[in-house]
């Protein structure tokens, strides 16, 4: 995708700006969040170079379950593992998550807090399910990530 573009699957249509009032606090503001990506981040493709390459193949970007309108950001569908990469700002990291200062704080800390509630509501749904839901944060070693995750899926496949 040049120059950082969203996947076909991932278009954001622009609503009518009268149809719901913006969470933003600039135009400005809201445009340069409309261009976060979604996938396909830097600490992501990390971690997918370094499955793909030991010999995983994957899924990217799907729903572990069809009942589940959650996305993993890679999935191994019959192994039963899904692995998310957290953004240490969207997920609230211990260690790196920034508590906004600025205008709309009540906003971005309610909104971390409800993707905190959201990570733990989906690994419940996976864990009974029978899948291995994996979270790493964006700042962990990619080499780490892909030897714990090729290790889930390898020892699923030996059951």
């Amino acid at each position: 995708m040049p120059g950082g573009a969203r996947p076909a699957t991932a278009i954001r249509i622009p609503r009518d700006s009268t149809a719901s009032r913006s969470w933003a606090s600039t135009p400005a503001v809201r445009a340069r969040m409309q261009r976060q990506q979604t996938r396909d981040t830097a600490p992501e493709l990390a971690v997918r170079r370094l499955l793909h390459s030991a010999g995983m193949r994957y899924r990217v970007d799907v729903a572990p379950l069809s009942t589940l309108r959650r996305r993993a950001d890679v999935v191994f569908g019959p192994a039963r593992v899904a692995l998310f990469v957290d953004g240490c700002f969207w997920h609230g990291c211990p260690d790196h998550g920034v508590r906004p200062t600025h205008s709309n704080r009540n906003y971005w800390v309610e909104k971390v807090s409800r993707n905190r509630e959201r990570d733990r509501d989906t690994d419940e749904v996976l864990t009974e399910a029978g899948w291995i839901s994996i979270r790493v944060w964006e700042h962990e070693d990619p080499h780490e990530v892909a030897e714990r995750v090729t290790m889930a899926v390898r020892s699923r496949r030996a059951l």
